[in-house]
Order: C-alpha cells, then sequence, then structure tokens
C-alpha cells in the first residue's frame, strides 16, 4: 500500500504543462482587462468637464430659446392686433394723424394767468 501512497503523491506533486499555460492565460486575461478598466476609467474623468460644459451650453441656449419665444409672442400679438380687419380703424388712429370723416381734432389750449 506505501507505494500506491508514493505513486500517488508523486502524481498529484508533479507540475504539469497544461497548469502553467491556464495560469499564464489567466494573468494575460486579468492584465488586458486591467489595461482596459485603466483606459475606460480615464476616458470617464476626460468626459466629465466637456459634459459640464455641453450641460453649461444647453442651459445657456434654452434661456436664449424662452427668450426668443417671449420676443416671438409678442410680435405675434402686436401682428394680429395691427392686422386685425375689425380693429382697423383703431389702429389707423394709433398709427396715423388722420381721422375718420365724422371726427374732428380738438385742441386744448392752456390759459395763461
Amino acid at each position: 500500500m506505501s507505494s500506491q501512497r508514493r505513486s500517488r503523491r508523486q502524481t498529484s506533486s508533479k507540475y504539469h504543462p497544461d497548469h502553467q499555460w491556464v495560469a499564464t492565460e489567466i494573468t494575460i486575461k486579468l492584465a488586458i482587462n486591467g489595461i482596459l478598466s485603466a483606459v475606460a476609467v480615464t476616458s470617464l474623468f476626460q468626459l466629465i468637464p466637456h459634459h459640464w460644459s455641453q450641460k453649461a451650453q444647453l442651459k445657456e441656449i434654452r434661456v436664449e430659446v424662452e427668450e426668443t419665444e417671449k420676443r416671438v409672442s409678442q410680435l405675434r400679438d402686436s401682428f394680429r392686433h395691427n392686422f386685425d380687419p375689425h380693429k382697423i380703424n383703431k389702429v389707423m388712429e394709433e398709427q396715423s394723424p388722420r381721422l375718420q370723416p365724422t371726427q374732428r381734432r380738438i385742441f386744448w389750449l392752456k390759459e395763461s394767468i
């Protein structure tokens, strides 16, 4: 029995070339994954300032869009007012010194004391 035990110990304690290949493969995979992870983290740190600047630009653009929408709204209201067929006489009075034929101009004079 002792010879069987010795042979088992000898075969199990032998260093197989397959084990060396597996260990090398695992080491290479870990190294490559470590390099890829480092590149990914570095890229993320470089993208963060770019992301912040893009966010700031987007905020500025949104503010400009709001201001432009307000201005467009005011211009639309003005356009509707000026070209409304029901208000044409009122617009004429506002924008020109002419009066309708049925109206007369009244001048107020201050009396000097």
